[in-house]
Formats: structure tokens, sequence, C-alpha cells
């Protein structure tokens, strides 16, 4: 099974979907990450502002930020090997990396009908 890390750049919390003004990116992360934990896939993301040491230890990510600096960020390493510098996996990366479908990283609320008394 394949072993996916996002190391995140620094954010106000460990999803990055808090506050005033949430940026939809990541709202997607958070959502396709949860999606794939929750069928037991191994995924995991590293926020550089509460676990920097998750950075320095890790030689690929170190690399990384010592040629190209934090605006390389976030970084996503496959089975330890770097994949992607500055954004974050699609969806259509995600499911081809776990081979599941796209939709199955779409959290979607369950379609609840109410019946008006």
């Amino acid at each position: 099974m394949n072993k996916i890390e996002i190391f995140d750049p620094a954010l106000c919390c460990p999803t990055g979907v808090c506050g005033p003004s949430v940026d939809p990116e990541l709202t997607r992360m958070a959502s396709a990450v949860f999606a794939l934990e929750k069928k037991g896939f191994d995924i995991k993301r590293y926020n550089l502002a509460n676990e920097p040491a998750v950075f320095a230890d890790n030689k690929e990510v170190n690399k990384v930020l010592h040629e190209k600096g934090p605006d390389a960020l976030p970084v996503t390493l496959l089975n330890g090997a770097v994949v992607k510098e500055g954004k974050y996996p699609s969806n259509d990366e995600l499911a081809q990396w776990f081979e599941v479908k796209v939709e199955d990283l779409d959290l979607k609320k369950p379609n609840v009908k109410f019946k008006l008394i």
C-alpha cells in the first residue's frame, strides 16, 4: 500500500480550515485526507508551525526547504520520494496513488429531506 505524507506550510491549526476566511483548497485537502483516513489508507499531514521537528528530520523535505525555502511548501511525498512541491496534490492524483475513485474523496453531506408537519 502506498504511503502519502503532506508537509504543510505553517498553518493556524492542523488542517488550516479555521479563521474568518478559509482557503477552499485547504478545505478540499482536509476533506480528501479525512476520507482516505476513514478508509484506512496511510496518509498524514504535518504542519510546520506545530511539528517543525518532522520537517527537520525528513531528509527529502529538509533538502527541498534548504534549496527552495518555505515557498516550496506544501511538499508531498509518495513512499518517501518527493512527488509534488508548492501545491497540494489534486484529488485525481490522490485517487491514482491510492487506486480509488475520485468520487470517494468527496465527502458529501447526506441528502436529508425534512417533512413539515
